[in-house]
């Protein structure tokens, strides 16, 4: 298994919207980065662990645990001429970028901020916390993973 963590700006899509989705499932739609793009592609894989991440409002904050229930097929938005993730390079054919599924199973009892993440000796080579660092899809390293776990009681939403 691996571990990974997502961005999301939650005016656009918050891990609320996700909550209310129907059994807690969506297509993670939208990466137009080269980088996250190959994740999703070549790494992501059924049953893999995600942190949600809200990145762009104050405070910034890991805010639930997802997993990959689906792994990469063509982001179908790509070819949709007007949708604002279209792509003229992109075709059914021949698809630029990848999407895959992920369902909400369970949130911390409190937001885990990137403030408090700054603090933690054991998580300063963790990638969301590098100068400049801005990939929306990130691994996450086990031992990342189980420091941030035992930060905050997690609570089973599946």
């Amino acid at each position: 298994m691996q571990y990974w963590l997502m961005k999301t700006e939650p005016r656009t899509y918050s891990w609320q919207d996700l909550k209310k989705e129907k059994q807690g499932v969506t297509s993670w739609e939208g990466v137009r980065n080269y980088q996250a793009r190959n994740f999703m592609r070549d790494e992501m894989k059924l049953g893999d662990q995600v942190f949600i991440y809200h990145s762009v409002v104050a405070p910034m904050a890991i805010m639930g645990i997802a997993q990959i229930v689906k792994e990469a097929y063509p982001d179908y938005f790509a070819f949709e001429k007007g949708h604002k993730y279209f792509d003229a390079k992109s075709s059914p054919e021949n698809p630029r970028w990848v999407m895959v599924d992920v369902q909400a199973i369970a949130e911390f009892a409190k937001p885990i901020t990137l403030e408090e993440l700054k603090k933690i000796p054991a998580l300063q080579d963790m990638l969301l916390l590098q100068k400049g660092s801005r990939l929306s899809i990130q691994p996450v390293t086990k031992d990342e993973w189980e420091v941030i776990c035992n930060l905050r009681e997690i609570v089973k939403l599946v």
